[in-house]
Parts: C-alpha cells; structure tokens; sequence
C-alpha cells in the first residue's frame, strides 16, 4: 500500500494538528508544514521573536514533562508497560510474526550479519525477548536513564560476545528528538509504543534523519497504539495517540511508504488498538503477477 494514497482524510490531520499546536504553543503552520523545512532549520512563524521563544518554551517544557513522568516509574516489564504486563508474550508474539516474512522478502537467503536499533528501548523488553533471537548486534536508545541502566543488567548475558553471535552492542542515553543514528548501520530500525512522546515536527525530523541509518534495502517498523479519529491526548505521561489517518499523512510528510501492515492481536479489549506498519523509503513496485518487488532502499544523507 502507498502511504501516498491519503486524500479527504486530510481534513482529520489539519484540525488535530491544529488543536495540538495549541497544546504544546506552536503555530498550526509550523506543525502541519513541518516536511518543508530542513531539519535543523526553524519552522515557520506567524508571529514575533517573543512568541517564538514561548513556544520554544512550552515545547522543553512537554518533553521534560515526558521525561519526569517515566523517571517515577518503576524498571519492570509491569512498569514499562502501565500495569500491562500480562500483554508481553502476545506482544513479543505478534513481532515476530510480522518481522520474520519482511526479513525473508527484503534479505533473502544471503548470510548477513544483521544489525537493529531499538528505539525507546526502555528496559530492553523488546530486545532480550525478541529483537536479539532475530539481529546479529542490537543497539538500544532510550532518554530514561534508569531505563536504561536496567536493559544493561537485563542483557549484560548478550554483551561483549563473538562477531556473528546475538549481542546488544550500543546503549544510548538520548530523546529520539535528538538522536541520529550511525550512517548505514541498521537493517532495521524498531520503533515500538514511544513515538507518541514526539511533536508532528519532530517525528518527521527523526525519520528524515534516521533513513541515513539504514543499509539497502533496509526498512522501519513502527507499532503503535491506534485512536479511532484524530488524536488522544495524555497529559500525564504527555504523549499522544494518533490514528491511521494521522499517521498516514505524517509518513507521506516523511517520504516513506507502507511495505505492509498488521495488527496485534489478543489484547485486553479495555486498550486501545495496537497496529505494526513496516516502512520502506522507495515506492514499493508491484511485477506482473500483482505481488511487490523488492524495491532498491538508497538512504540519502540528510543535512542539517
């Protein structure tokens, strides 16, 4: 599916956008316009300097928010998942089976050694119980430093090993909103329930960024929570939940397509909907007999 395809459901982005920007005290414009301007540069405004440097403000001021929030939670797979605890082998389950045929498709049989980067990568969840049995080296980001110092003791087993064994290799101590991966690293870069912590401006300058991190034919994979319509805003961990539309027009906003799509699958019906979205930076091209190609990936360099 070409994530391109997005037409009348613009309407839904344009007004949460809008009432968004409000929140955070960005213009409207600077949100819904964000593809438009270089990452690095500043958005722009309607309004002075002052104004300017009071959204600026209330901008650090919704990140750090976020930040404090997860430093009082407690390092467990209970806490990192809000009392949730019970979903993690469906969630683990449900990877899986999604990751497993995009590895196949886009990398075939050729032995390579396999490189991802977890991000928001909390305690290490996501790498010791899925990401590590399937990548040669994983690297983790994550902003919560306590988080993190738990994935170090929580995958100390899986460091320091052999070239071609299953290894966490590098540990980041970073918001994904400043993070930049290393140039041709990864096959794939994981993004799984932290997006909703980053503004529309800065989700779009993070994957215009972290294309430069994948290898050819390397792709994303982003699972997410899913609202019905528009957004929902949490003001107590200060993140947001988009919709299908909503995200659909923030991937045409970052050049990326829809490989493929699933939703997870036995959760608590009290959750919201959980879908996983693989993410190709090149149209994906369809052959004769109706099934996708495996497109050519050639990350480009995106400077600031």
């Amino acid at each position: 599916m070409d994530s391109r395809g997005f037409d009348s459901t613009g309407r839904e982005f344009s007004s949460a956008t809008e009432m968004w920007a409000q929140e955070i005290g960005a213009t409207a414009s600077a949100s819904a316009s964000a593809s438009e301007v270089p990452p690095g540069a500043a958005a722009p405004s309607n309004g002075d300097a002052g104004e300017e440097a009071g959204g600026e403000g209330k901008r650090e001021e919704w990140y750090s928010k976020g930040i404090a929030y997860w430093q009082g939670v407690e390092a467990s797979t209970e806490g990192v998942l809000g009392g949730y605890g019970c979903v993690n082998d469906a969630d683990v389950k449900g990877s899986a089976a999604f990751l497993r045929p995009l590895l196949a498709e886009r990398f075939g049989a050729v032995k390579r050694h396999l490189v991802a980067l977890d991000c928001g990568s909390g305690i290490g969840r996501v790498t010791k119980n899925f990401l590590i049995k399937h990548f040669n080296e994983v690297d983790l980001v994550e902003p919560v430093a306590h988080f993190l110092e738990a994935a170090r003791e929580n995958l100390s087993s899986c460091m320091d090993v052999g070239h071609d064994t299953h290894k966490a290799a590098n540990f980041y101590c970073i918001p994904l909103q400043d993070f930049t991966p290393e140039e041709g690293r990864y096959d794939v870069i994981w993004i799984q329930w932290c997006i909703g912590q980053l503004t529309d401006d800065d989700f779009i300058s993070f994957f215009n960024r972290a294309k430069v991190g994948l290898k050819p034919d390397g792709f994303f994979v982003l699972k997410e929570n899913i609202a019905k319509n528009g957004f929902v805003l949490d003001k107590e961990d200060n993140s947001v939940t988009r919709s299908d539309a909503y995200f659909r027009e923030l991937f045409n906003k970052c050049g990326l397509y829809i490989h493929s799509i699933k939703n997870q699958k036995e959760l608590p019906e009290e959750l919201f909907a959980v879908r996983m979205y693989a993410l190709v930076t090149s149209q994906p091209k369809v052959t004769k007999n109706g099934k996708r190609g495996r497109p050519k990936n050639s990350p480009r360099i995106i400077r600031s």
